[in-house]
């Protein structure tokens, strides 16, 4: 009986620490986003995170008759690439971004984590 309680809790983490895993850790995609960058933040109770919105050009409509644009908000966990990004507002960038399943706290609150500014243009 001993024996079967230990197999049966090592399978138990194994599996626990692999669903873990992929929901957070595991890397679903990966891609460069361009845009306008409208703001950047640092924000949050416990875990202060970076948080950014990119209006990317082009318009579309989900109902006839109206118009919206297209918005990509993201997490940064980089200080450096957070800071450039604070200091230039309103400029056009090429971002690379990984998107993940899941959100963790002190990564920020999106699953899009922005990891490399790609280009940086004045516009």
């Amino acid at each position: 009986m001993r024996k079967f309680i230990g197999i049966f809790s090592t399978i138990v983490i194994v599996v626990l620490a692999v669903v873990i895993f992929w929901r957070y850790y595991y890397v679903f995609g990966e891609g460069v986003k361009a845009g306008e960058l409208n703001y950047m933040v640092k924000k949050g109770y416990i875990f202060k995170t970076y948080e950014g919105k990119l209006i990317q050009s082009g318009l579309r409509s989900r109902t006839p008759g109206s118009v919206a644009s297209y918005e990509f908000e993201f997490s940064v966990e980089n200080d450096s690439i957070a800071n450039i990004l604070m200091l230039n507002s309103g400029k056009v960038f090429e971002l690379h971004y990984k998107e993940y399943l899941g959100t963790i706290p002190w990564r920020g609150h999106s699953k899009y984590v922005v990891d490399k500014i790609i280009n940086m243009k004045e516009e």
